[in-house]
């Protein structure tokens, strides 16, 4: 079966981390990019990063210098580590293979 299935959302406190996985099956992972993406309520869904497969990131604005995306071929995973945290990250974070396949989602809160 194809997916993706996502993992580490939680509560936290601002200034507070938080590291997401996103571990992949069913087709080959090494083969595709892969992305955050994370959507807050009343809002649209909005690229977090990116990372190619080779390697190569992208972080939007908003997150750079504390998030972090990184990926394990051998485990099929990709992660998000997220640091400093703001009220303003809490959403609901989504993974997906640069195409068409899509997690459901892991809810992280930040607030006091």
């Amino acid at each position: 079966q194809v997916q993706l299935v996502e993992s580490g959302g939680d509560w936290v406190q601002p200034g507070g981390s938080l590291t997401l996985s996103c571990v992949a099956s069913g087709f080959t992972f090494s083969n595709y990019a892969a992305r955050w993406y994370r959507q807050a309520p009343g809002k649209e869904r909005e690229l977090v990063a990116h990372i190619s497969t080779n390697g190569a990131v992208m972080h939007r604005d908003s997150v750079r210098d504390r998030f972090f995306i990184s990926r394990d071929n051998a485990k099929n995973t990709v992660y998000l580590q997220m640091h400093n945290l703001k009220p303003e990250d809490t959403a609901v974070y989504y993974c997906n293979n640069g195409a068409d396949i899509w997690g459901r989602g892991t809810q992280v809160t930040v607030s006091s």
